[in-house]
């Protein structure tokens, strides 16, 4: 198999990835009716596939899909879909699996389109470079979270636990963020109380006073990598709390960073333009990710650096932002 050349598990079979098609009448285009969960490895390893799995199961027990697949079956054909793909990894990469889970035809079309009813699993591997190979300049000049107008969606509505495909919400903000000046703007969202909910695709973090504080869990993603900065900073001895976080909290934090799968930690300098703290990356949070690091033997800064060396002079773009200028 070329490298060229990535299989993807498509309901207990391999198929090449430009043939792994769901159908224009599924549930997944026509409503977002799609749970996923993605993750990422370290040195080869699989990092909290468990827990990963163990959330995706939970969102599929809470959208009642059918699914007729144990949660160890589903881990080895993760297992099974890092081995299959082997060849078309670098020496270098790190395996970015993402595993999607839809309901299936909308019952109106079942037998009579030609595609077999029952929920639909996919499970696809590729290179964590191609999603943080444009994120190292960020250790340097940090993020800049921009308020934007889309809220996030209540929990009584949607329950945001839940990794789903229903995200124009998201996406929105993220157009509402890529319409301002000036670059790295990042959306932060509200709840609709008005407090700190998330941003579009990490959960995110404010230092004051030596205190690390992340908004409580109600109308948020519980994001695995933000519950190991509680375990990271249980291992370092700092205070690590839930609490609600306005927007002013934000603005006079001593440190803001963001967590996500791909990139673990990423630091935030500024907050609507304007300078968190000194301005700098901040100390505890780069305690936080050096510890991160030596936890899984490898510096996560360090590789996503060399990430972005491999395509200097190249013109991509980060899945973390969009350009509609």
């Amino acid at each position: 198999m070329s490298k060229n050349q990535r299989l993807v598990y498509f309901n207990g079979k391999f198929v090449p990835d430009s043939e792994a098609r769901i159908s224009i009448y599924d549930s997944a285009l026509m409503f977002g009716d799609m749970v996923f969960e993605m993750t990422r490895s370290f040195n080869k390893e699989q990092f909290k596939l468990r827990e990963h799995l163990e959330r995706l199961y939970t969102s599929i027990k809470y959208v009642r899909i059918p699914i007729n697949m144990t949660i160890d079956e589903m881990e080895q054909a993760v297992y099974d879909t890092i081995r299959i793909n082997k060849e078309c990894f670098d020496d270098y990469d790190e395996d970015r699996i993402m595993i999607n889970v839809s309901r299936g035809l909308i019952p109106i079309y079942e037998g009579k389109v030609g595609v077999a009813s029952g929920a639909n699993v996919i499970i696809s591997n590729y290179p964590l470079r191609w999603t943080v190979q444009n994120l190292a300049h960020l250790y340097d000049t940090g993020i800049n979270l921009v308020l934007v107008p889309q809220r996030a969606i209540p929990a009584h509505l949607l329950e945001p636990k839940i990794k789903n495909r229903s995200r124009i919400h998201y996406q929105m903000a993220n157009i509402q963020a890529s319409l301002l000046e000036g670059k790295d703007n990042w959306a932060v969202l509200l709840d609709p109380d008005g407090f700190v909910a998330e941003g579009t695709g990490d959960n995110i973090f404010i230092v004051k006073d030596g205190i690390v504080i992340t908004p409580e869990g109600r109308n948020i993603l519980r994001g695995i990598s933000r519950d190991y900065v509680f375990e990271v900073c249980k291992q370092l001895g700092i205070k690590c709390i839930e609490k609600n976080i306005d927007p002013y909290d934000l603005m006079t934090a001593d440190e803001c960073f963001v967590t996500a799968t791909p990139f673990c930690v990423l630091p935030v300098m500024r907050y609507n333009g304007q300078a968190i703290g000194d301005g700098r990356y901040g100390t505890i949070t780069k305690t936080i990710l050096n510890k991160w690091s030596e936890n899984v033997g490898l510096d996560i800064e360090n590789q996503i650096k060399m990430y972005n060396r491999l395509i200097e002079g190249q013109d991509d773009k980060s899945p973390y932002q969009l350009n509609f200028s």
